[in-house]
């Protein structure tokens, strides 16, 4: 397996090098809204621990992610009066990974609602900063 990039993407947003739309943090994991999201309220979830994907990341690390995603994916159906919520994690190249730091996708939904294609516009720094805004609001209940 290759090894881990601590110069990747989402590393750089953990050492603060590279701006975010922060949701959650905690000790073992950062969630903040995709830059490039293909519905309102598009928010990832990474572990704190240099993880490549799901095939490196200790156990340990990973039951934090998911105790983060389920915690996100309830806000985020209240936040954005979603019908529903799907859950996406790619793994390696051949799995549709394109940053390689384990991260979680959770992104609400509406019926009849279609997604944007992957990467296929670079949302408005203001309209994430609205969205991040009703993330945490629905956070803190």
């Amino acid at each position: 397996m290759t090894a881990y990039d601590p110069n990747n993407p989402f590393a750089k947003i953990l050492r603060g090098e590279f701006p975010c739309a922060k949701v959650y943090e905690n000790d073992h994991v950062l969630a903040f809204l995709d830059i490039m999201p293909r519905v309102a309220g598009h928010t990832l979830v990474i572990p704190k621990a240099p993880a490549r994907n799901i095939l490196d990341i200790t156990e340990e690390d990973y039951l934090h992610v998911g105790r983060a995603v389920r915690t996100i994916a309830r806000a985020a159906k209240t936040a954005f009066a979603a019908d529903g919520i799907t859950v996406q994690q790619f793994n390696e190249h051949a799995g549709g990974q394109m940053v390689f730091h384990l991260h979680v996708h959770i992104m609400p939904r509406h019926n009849g609602d279609s997604l944007l294609p992957p990467a296929s516009r670079k949302e408005d720094p203001k309209v994430l900063e609205e969205n991040a805004a009703k993330l945490i609001a629905a956070l803190k209940g």
